[in-house]
């Protein structure tokens, strides 16, 4: 094969032979690792195209991210992020442009990172400060509501404009604090403990709008994180980060998805609250109607009975009851006394018939003794003897012979 002829006016290079010449050189470089802030990262058609800033100066590389790549990753990546990639130049033949594939792709020191706050995470754990128990309970209608944010923030926007759109007449105490970089832990947690001490605050939200991983990295802070566990004001974390779970998150009193999301959780809608109170109305009034009815129902059959309707009936009822009564006992009486007339007769009768007295009657006599004593054997008297008989009418007196 010949050598391609070095290029000249009078013999130039096709833009092919240039661009095959360019890609040989650049393919024959080898793979390095860079670390950079990622300006822009857009998945498209399972490809990503990032743009990795220098950190330091003002230069920028274009960064490609294949999809085969991109399903290794075992992180997650967004704009923001400060990372470590394994990057090769690719150069592109038919559009002339250079790229950097990234093959390997880390976020810079999160691992220490992650490793620190899984640490803190285990030990504010075992200390008891995660624990549903210890956690206070908003109160239903707050009057003043505290406010840590950072200075003309929409968090800031977001909770006052849609915590007035539900109870206008609720009021904030706003405390700006700076909500990123190294001097955010220190404010926040100052004005944590501002708020906490003033008695005319209810509700504590301590709110920002989202974020990549390092910069809420602020709300993971010990010193923050234990003054919102010791704060005695129900306390709100609002941080807006679905994806990493700030630690401040845990041991807030409740969690809001959103500032958003906080400002309804904390302040009611005064157009609900109306529309209960008149269900409980409704409800109460109803209640109250069915129960005078059914009394007017219960006295209305009350009055329908004829005791009430005419109460001379019970009277007379009972009278005629009572004259029934009297007369059944009268003649059960009656009937009681002429059968016990019969039977005193019966047993006069018995009696009289085994009385001495008809004996005597029938002609027969008795003899008595000088002694009183029954004579009823004629040897039981000797010549002489008094004796005194007795007869049906009278007594005679006579000697034994």
């Amino acid at each position: 094969m010949s050598e391609v002829q070095a290029p000249s006016a009078e013999h130039p290079w096709p833009v092919a032979t240039l661009s095959g010449k360019v890609k040989d050189y650049i393919d024959r470089l080898g793979s390095v690792w860079v670390e950079g802030e990622l300006t822009q990262w857009n998945l498209a058609r399972g490809i990503v195209y990032a743009k990795l800033k220098d950190l330091e100066q003002d230069v920028t590389v274009s960064l490609t991210v294949w999809s085969s790549t991109l399903q290794r990753l075992t992180e997650q990546f967004a704009q923001g992020d400060r990372v470590v990639a394994l990057v090769k130049p690719d150069y592109w033949l038919r559009g002339g442009t250079l790229s950097m594939v990234a093959s390997e792709l880390r976020h810079a020191g999160l691992g220490d990172l992650l490793a620190q706050l899984e640490k803190l995470k285990q030990t504010l754990r075992a200390e008891g400060l995660f624990e549903p128990e210890r956690k206070k309970k908003l109160p239903f209608l707050p009057q003043c509501i505290g406010l840590v944010t950072g200075k003309d923030s929409d968090a800031e926007k977001d909770v006052l404009r849609n915590a007035q759109l539900r109870w206008p007449q609720v009021a904030f105490r706003v405390k700006h604090a700076a909500v990123q970089g190294d001097r955010a832990a220190r404010e926040v947690a100052a004005a944590i403990r501002e708020l906490d001490a003033d008695p005319e605050v209810d509700v504590i939200i301590v709110a920002r709008g989202g974020g990549d991983f390092q910069n809420l990295l602020v709300f993971s802070d010990e010193q923050l994180v234990r003054t919102a566990a010791a704060c005695e004001t129900p306390l709100v974390s609002a941080i807006g980060h679905e994806a990493d779970s700030p630690l401040l998150d845990l041991v807030a009193d409740l969690r809001a998805s959103t500032p958003t999301d906080a400002a309804k959780r904390v302040v009611p809608d005064v157009a609900e609250e109306a529309a209960r109170v008149q269900q409980a109305r409704a409800r109460i009034a109803l209640w109250v109607s069915g129960l005078i009815t059914g009394e007017i129902e219960r006295i209305a059959a009350l009055r329908s009975r004829p005791a009430l309707a005419d109460p001379g009936v019970l009277v007379q009822t009972r009278a005629e009851d009572l004259i029934r009564l009297v007369d059944q006992g009268s003649r059960l009486m009656q009937l009681r006394v002429e059968r016990a007339e019969t039977g005193v007769r019966e047993l006069t009768a018995q009696l009289r018939a085994l009385s001495p007295q008809r004996t005597l009657d029938r002609g027969y006599a008795v003899v008595r003794g000088a002694d009183g004593r029954i004579v009823r054997d004629a040897a039981e008297t000797s010549a002489g003897d008094s004796l005194e008989i007795r007869l049906a009418r009278g007594e005679i007196a006579a000697t034994a012979r």
